[in-house]
């Protein structure tokens, strides 16, 4: 009995030591991916409802139902669902992000990419330029 519980340990140290090799290389290699880059011809799109003073209100309610679970209620990327992500959300408040065009973010929403989605087909190009429109508010959030 003795010999069958150090047989199975000795080959349960080695199977959970491969585990936790292969989830570290899993981890460094999705830490490392590339940045999030629209291609050029996105910045030359330019958004139709800009400067339209309902656009906003209702990208509101749309990122209110789409984008807060990850992004979170201020845009910084702290959403209920942003610590099991990997990349982590953008902040949609941050220089880095607010310094994209318009036209690069709508591509960016159009096509997604893991482990943001797409929503090419679950909202309409209204309402993804209306989302852009609010996140431009998040500018000045602090």
């Amino acid at each position: 009995m003795k010999n069958s519980f150090f047989n199975r340990l000795f080959l349960f140290i080695p199977l959970m030591g491969g585990i936790i090799f292969f989830t570290s290389l899993t981890e460094i290699k999705s830490q490392t991916k590339p940045a999030w880059i629209a291609p050029s011809s996105a910045d030359a799109v330019s958004n139709p409802l800009k400067g339209m003073p309902d656009a906003a209100a209702a990208g509101k309610k749309i990122y209110g139902t789409y984008c807060v679970v990850c992004h979170g209620d201020k845009g910084k990327g702290n959403g209920i669902a942003a610590a099991g992500l990997n990349p982590k959300p953008a902040d949609h408040s941050s220089e880095k992000f607010q310094s994209q065009s318009d036209g690069a973010i709508f591509w960016k929403m159009t096509t997604g990419r893991a482990p943001m989605a797409s929503y090419d087909k679950t909202l309409t190009a209204t309402q993804r330029w209306q989302v852009i429109d609010y996140i431009r508010t998040l500018k000045a959030v602090k």
